[in-house]
């Protein structure tokens, strides 16, 4: 008996109050097969005492019934600490009860150093723009960088990072595409353009859970993900399964759109991941005439929201021209013009990322 034959009977075990299996969440950790022995570790995190040895029991009884040689099964349980209003570090959503069942724990994606998502309260910020931006700023520092994006009904990541065709696969794992030094992942990776995703909640769960798990993302310091407006599934499915480090607001300086930006951030502390800070974008227009600055779009909405969330404004980008080209054409202008205003905002954007939760290259 073989690992991949032990894998495909641990698939039969389904964790607790749940239809999906141990393996597609994640908890089995090690198998070793063979010499007349068949050994399965697993790890979890649950704050119910039963949980483990429920497990652990029907592991057993799945290796004995398919005659599996001496199983023996080993179950490692780190209760998850409660959410304290979003001052810790890392979701603990994975192992709290909601609705009478507790949740599977939250995990990053194999070889991931940092998971920060990339959040907004309403379209139209440049939510989008800004992650493809401080994906290749930060990978112009030297870190090795990943962008995810979960916007399942309007991926537009693949047009702003000028990336199409299929994914390649390793194994069982899609190939992230890579440009700019950043390795990509999209739903628009694997459907036409132009064919409308028709889906609700647990079919969202499942891309998301594929999207983020099934991918040879190798050793990433850090993985951006784009999610979309609001506080949908989309969203609460990625804090669940995610162990997030921490998440970026996006808001325009408008007061609808910080009000907006406000609601959609509540969604982070009440899973337990603390918001790293606020970017507003669209903050100014540079007048070519004189120099001087324009806001069409009024003035201090980013701050506004960073006090309201006791977080830091982490920088502010202004209108140019330039952003908009390099998000149609697939050249973003933190690669493009990074000595332009917006490009050395985006640099900075992603230096008090990076020191903030302390990125640096391996």
């Amino acid at each position: 008996m073989d690992k991949e034959t032990v894998l495909n009977i641990l698939r039969r075990v389904k964790y607790p109050g749940y239809s999906r299996d141990i393996v597609s969440f994640g908890l089995v950790r090690e198998i070793a097969a063979g010499g007349g022995k068949t050994e399965v570790a697993l790890a979890l995190s649950s704050a119910s005492p039963e949980v483990p040895e429920r497990l652990r029991e029907e592991v057993l009884a799945a290796l004995r019934e398919a005659g599996a040689p001496a199983p023996a099964v080993t179950v490692e349980n780190a209760p998850p600490a409660r959410a304290t209003g979003g001052t810790g570090a890392g979701n603990t959503a994975g192992g709290t009860p909601q609705g009478g069942r507790e949740l599977p724990p939250a995990r990053r994606p194999d070889g991931v150093r940092r998971v920060i998502a990339v959040a907004s309260g309403k379209g139209g910020v440049g939510k989008s723009t800004l992650a493809v931006n401080l994906a290749c700023a930060l990978a112009r520092r030297g870190l090795r960088v990943g962008l995810l994006d979960c916007d399942l009904h309007g991926p537009s990541v693949p047009r702003m990072t000028g990336l199409e065709g299929r994914l390649a696969f390793d194994g069982e794992r899609m190939v992230p595409h890579e440009r700019f030094g950043v390795r990509v992942m999209s739903i628009g990776f694997l459907v036409d353009e132009e064919t409308p995703l028709i889906w609700r909640g647990p079919m969202i769960t499942s891309a998301i859970r594929q999207l983020a798990f099934d991918v040879a993302w190798g050793e990433l310091d850090a993985l951006l993900v784009d999610l979309p407006p609001g506080t949908g599934d989309a969203p609460l499915s990625l804090a669940q399964m995610v162990a997030l480090d921490g998440a970026l607001i996006v808001t325009t300086p408008q007061p609808a759109a910080a009000a907006v930006a406000l609601r959609g951030a509540a969604l982070f502390p009440k899973v337990g991941v603390p918001v790293l800070g606020v970017v507003e974008n669209m903050s100014w227009l540079e007048l070519p005439a004189d120099g001087g600055r324009a806001t069409p779009f009024g003035a201090g909405g980013g701050a506004a929201v960073a006090s309201a969330l006791g977080a830091p404004l982490l920088g502010q980008v202004p209108l140019d021209e330039r952003v908009r080209a390099g998000g149609d054409d697939g050249e973003p202008v933190a690669v493009a013009a990074p000595e332009s205003t917006a490009g050395a905002a985006f640099a900075a954007i992603a230096g008090a990322l990076a020191a903030k939760i302390d990125l640096a290259p391996a």
